[in-house]
């Protein structure tokens, strides 16, 4: 009987192995959480494990520690502007801000004759009809497709770009057009976010669910914590820890991959330390923001020193659903480095370094500016002054160590990266002003862009 027993267990097995080859694994789900203007270091997770002031001592955000936890979290992660419009394009098309000519938010419009030095260019302010969106590409595929809270990313209709549900053109002010829309905002949208999941997931279609975060009150009427940069709101925090438990109640975790980040840094220049600058400038606490993934096949527990920006998720997401990703994509696959469990794995974009075009003043940014990432050295040049400045992040992620005289090799290396890949992306320059009165020079650079959305349409919902 042994002999027997042996052969039909054989037999009950290659039976599993065949039903399990005919029915491959559903494809995974995709939510994102988008935060606005949280800094590298205003989460209660260490962002870079050598650097313990990587995190912050004042506000507690258990749902980024659960992130960080059961996922990978990027010491180099990156947002692709100092501004919200530029990132959260940057986001849904995989493209460079640069390339979109994406570069600023709403800048209205003056009758008074510019007074600075430089003309910034006219940014575009609609996301391209033809220029394809993660939505696009993943509801193409079956994928139920929403988006909720902040939109920013002019006029038209989410529904335009692919996304079946959504609360509409939103700007600062969300539906209500009120100066602060949290905390209704940051729980509504969660609801809807967590509705419209459940239904997908009862449908047994596939979900991208993002949920992109207003500005909390607490920094728009300027209160500081004990480290003098604007207060972070946990708000987002509590809604991460809602929305997981749902994925957990539901057994969606599982087959979903969790990716959170912000649109650029802190406001403020001392806010955002251990980093420099902030919201508006190119330095790294303008840029470099909280980013995590959590999913199925990700490694856990990770810090992963590779860097990455949000125009790597729509080729990440589209990898990991088994779709071709568009040609004109200039992001990366993650897919590697989220495998390996050292998060050491190459990020095979068309290009090997990453570009922050914001040919714009603002927020005392000292004018238009470029920066170019190559591994850790990172080169910032400043149109008003013709300044160039070159750095090391892995050890200097302050940048206050300027090596440009140091290292002249390596300087006109980076000037010829730059160089090219503005030309390759077609990035609009700022360009002298005619009119320029030194004499007449502002004291400080415009701020433009702020309150509930300048140049973009009031919707009244």
């Amino acid at each position: 009987m042994r002999p027997l027993l042996a052969l039909l267990v054989l037999a009950a097995l290659a039976a599993g192995a065949a039903r399990s080859a005919a029915q491959p694994a559903p494809p995974p789900n995709f939510v994102v959480i988008m935060a606005e203007a949280q800094g590298w270091a205003q989460t209660s997770v260490q962002m870079d494990d050598r650097v313990p002031g990587s995190r912050s001592r004042t506000f507690s955000t258990p749902g980024v520690e659960r992130l960080a936890r059961e996922g990978m979290r990027f010491t180099f992660g990156y947002a692709l502007s100092p501004r919200c419009t530029p990132s959260r394009a940057a986001l849904f098309t995989g493209r460079n801000p640069a390339a979109l000519q994406m570069t600023f938010v709403g800048i209205g419009r003056s009758a008074e004759t510019p007074r600075t030095r430089l003309l910034p260019p006219e940014p575009v302010l609609e996301l391209p009809a033809d220029t394809v969106t993660v939505a696009e590409l993943l509801r193409a595929r079956g994928y139920a497709t929403a988006h909720f809270g902040k939109w920013h990313v002019g006029r038209a209709d989410p529904a335009r770009h692919g996304f079946e549900a959504s609360d509409g053109p939103t700007n600062n002010g969300g539906p209500d057009q009120v100066a602060s829309p949290n905390p209704k905002q940051a729980i509504g949208m969660t609801d809807r976010g967590i509705a419209f999941l459940t239904a997908a997931a009862r449908a047994g279609r596939p979900f991208y669910v993002q949920l992109s975060h207003y500005p909390d009150q607490e920094r728009k009427e300027g209160r500081e914590d004990r480290g003098g940069g604007p207060r972070p709101s946990e708000e987002v925090d509590r809604q991460l820890v809602r929305l997981l438990a749902a994925l957990d109640a539901l057994g969606l975790a599982g087959n979903t991959v969790v990716a959170y980040t912000a649109d650029h840094g802190g406001q403020g220049r001392t806010g955002n330390a251990p980093l420099s600058g902030g919201k508006g400038s190119v330095l790294e606490g303008g840029l470099r923001v909280p980013f995590l993934l959590r999913g199925p096949g990700i490694a856990a527990g990770v810090c992963s020193r590779v860097p990455v920006t949000a125009c790597d998720l729509l080729p990440t997401f589209a990898e990991l659903a088994g779709i071709p990703v568009p040609a004109a994509v200039d992001g990366g696959s993650l897919v590697p480095v989220l495998r390996d469990p050292a998060g050491r794995g190459r990020v095979l974009r068309p290009a090997e370094d990453l570009l922050f075009h914001f040919p714009h003043y603002d927020l005392g940014n000292g004018g238009p500016a470029t920066a170019l990432l190559l591994g850790t050295h990172k080169l910032i040049r400043s149109y008003e002054t013709g300044a160039i400045r070159l750095f090391e992040l892995e050890s200097d992620p302050g940048e206050t160590r300027d090596l440009a005289a140091a290292e002249p090799a390596r300087l006109r290396d980076l000037v010829a990266r730059m160089d090219a890949r503005l030309r390759e992306l077609g990035a609009r320059m700022a360009r002298p002003n005619p009119n320029f009165d030194p004499a007449n020079a502002p004291a400080e650079e415009p701020r433009r862009g702020e309150g509930r959305g300048a140049g973009q349409r009031r919707e009244k919902r």
